[in-house]
């Protein structure tokens, strides 16, 4: 579904590649766990990933389709959840999703049907008639959660997207990414909270200092069933420091 290959990305005249030669081949059907620490090389690769940036080098597709020679059509098949969870303050939540529905081609009915379902799922109906200004964090987060949903993309493309739930919103996303890739699609999913990353996703990648430093089953990368894969990470990533 995703197919990274040889992608390098270095900012302005800096001389230290932020993405330093990433490879990365990610199936239909499973969630893909990205792990790495601040400065990792986590946030340009999903910003590449989501064509926000474009690479300095190397190729990206999804499913089958170049980012760089059709951005558009790849980027239609994709949800994305920033980690800055910014929406347009002075829009209504019900006006920010029509926007959203109308940029991906979602009719009516369906986007109706869809938002209808998604804000009861995360308890947001009541404040979708409202500015976005008076959201919570957790609200917008909710808010961009549904937005990315909203087209039934092929690929979600999550960066921290459970910073700010409530336990109960996060367990029904979760619920929802492990529904998603059941249907033969595609999460790939960064997150911080390890345990979690341990949890639900089928195969992971540990990031540091541009370069990918592991990827493959949680039971293969650990070997040992005793050990958790915070003591893993936490091993790889400080390695030479």
């Amino acid at each position: 579904m995703i197919s990274i290959n040889n992608v390098s990305k270095t900012y302005g005249k800096s001389f230290t590649k932020a993405v330093d030669n990433l490879c990365l081949q990610i199936n239909d059907g499973e969630i893909f766990g990205f792990l790495g620490p601040n400065g990792a090389g986590k946030s340009t690769t999903i910003k590449m990933l989501t064509g926000i940036l474009a690479p300095d080098c190397g190729t990206i597709t999804v499913d089958g389709i170049s980012l760089t020679d059709n951005p558009t059509q790849a980027k239609s098949i994709i949800g994305y959840v920033p980690d800055n969870h910014e929406a347009y303050d002075t829009l209504k939540g019900t006006e920010y999703l029509s926007f959203i529905g109308a940029m991906y081609g979602v009719n009516k009915t369906d986007l109706a049907e869809r938002v209808t379902k998604y804000a009861d799922m995360f308890e947001l109906t009541q404040a979708l008639p409202n500015y976005i200004s008076s959201y919570s964090h957790g609200m917008k987060q909710k808010l961009m959660v549904i937005a990315a949903l909203v087209h039934q993309p092929k690929v979600w493309i999550l960066d921290e997207p459970l910073t700010g739930l409530d336990p109960q919103s996060a367990f029904k996303l979760k619920q929802l990414m492990r529904e998603h890739a059941d249907k033969g699609n595609t999460v790939f999913f960064s997150s911080h909270v390890i345990d979690v990353v341990e949890k639900v996703c089928d195969r992971i990648a540990i990031i540091n200092k541009g370069k990918l430093v592991a990827v493959d089953t949680l039971d293969n990368i650990r070997q040992d069933q005793s050990v958790s894969l915070e003591s893993i990470f936490l091993s790889i990533t400080t390695q030479g420091e």
